[in-house]
């Protein structure tokens, strides 16, 4: 028998249970793991609250990341064996595949190998934050040396990921907060620049930071009220991506600014690299690079015991944290 967290109805994090299920079995082209450590994510809330894309099947699981050891292999499987520690990149929907338990299957295009430095932790908090970021900044902006790149709610794992991929490539980064209690915490993160909504004039810090010329990309998740003053600080040609919408506020956006400057202002989706196989291996590949010269790191807010997923589910629900929650098993 195996332990899947699985829920009967939508509701709180109170709703979610340990159950024993039979062992699941490989199909062609999957591979089972032997979960060492989960990911937590904003969607996992989501899809159990029924606000999700889709709606669950009861009973339901769900799960997006995990680390841990391949135990059982499909037809089919190549490049992957028995024994390798590997993670998990969410390439699926949750009516697939769930990862809340100790023995998951996974399709094996969606599983990497880990490098023997990284932790089971580590693992199962990169590749959501990691791989979203790689697919706007590194594959679309192109973001390089020189570049300067603001990043809206970069407290969260991928604001603090997106700093990571940054200095990587030679960028500089500019943190976007609107609380004042996450200043230092962005210092220590490593942010040279912070800009604080509602306190600092947005468009007069970034150019400011920026010697007049403006950010040539911005990563928002939030939208809202300040989005205006962000795009106000950008450069010519430049490339601003929303991937979300947490402010639930009208979203302006400055049309002169963005005639004068031929600025590109673009949705982005996770799904554009995890549905493409071409680029999703591309991901592979430079996010494995980053983790093995040890430049990439995952910040982790707090660990959870598997036994304590509903502590750990509201700990995520609170927006307190500083980077990812990971459970262990």
């Amino acid at each position: 028998m195996a332990r899947h967290v699985r829920f009967h109805e939508t509701g709180g994090p109170e709703v979610l249970r340990i159950e024993e299920v039979p062992t699941p079995e490989p199909k062609a082209g999957e591979v089972r793991i032997s979960v060492r450590a989960l990911g937590l994510n904003r969607a996992d809330s989501m899809y159990r609250t029924g606000r999700y894309v889709i709606e669950p099947q009861f009973p339901a699981t769900m799960g997006y990341e995990a680390s841990g050891v391949i135990d059982a292999i499909g037809p089919e499987v190549k490049e992957l064996n028995v024994g390798d520690a590997v993670s998990v990149i969410p390439a699926f929907m949750f009516d697939q595949y769930g990862l809340y338990g100790d023995l998951v299957i996974a399709p094996a295009r969606a599983v990497v190998k880990n490098p023997d430095t990284v932790s089971w932790e580590a693992a199962a908090a990169t590749w959501m934050p990691f791989t979203t970021v790689w697919g706007a900044l590194i594959d679309l902006a192109k973001l390089g040396k020189g570049d300067y790149v603001v990043l809206s709610a970069a407290s969260s794992s991928l604001g603090l990921a997106a700093l990571q991929v940054a200095n990587f490539v030679g960028a500089t980064a500019i943190a976007i907060t609107r609380k004042g209690e996450k200043v230092e915490e962005l210092k220590s993160a490593g942010f040279a620049h912070i800009i604080q909504t509602g306190l600092d004039d947005v468009t007069a810090e970034i150019m400011k930071i920026t010697d007049g010329a403006g950010a040539r990309v911005v990563f928002d998740p939030v939208g809202g009220p300040d989005f205006e003053g962000i795009v106000k600080g950008t450069s010519k040609d430049a490339f601003v991506f929303i991937y979300g919408a947490l402010s639930h506020d009208i979203t302006p956006i400055p049309v002169l600014h963005v005639l004068a400057k031929h600025t590109t202002i673009r949705g982005y989706e996770f799904i554009e690299v995890t549905a493409d196989d071409e680029k999703l291996a591309r991901a592979k590949a430079f996010i494995t690079d980053g983790l093995a010269k040890g430049v990439f790191s995952p910040q982790i807010a707090k660990v959870f015991p598997f036994e304590e997923i509903v502590e750990a589910t509201r700990f995520l629900e609170s927006n307190t944290q500083f980077g990812k929650i990971v459970v262990t098993l």
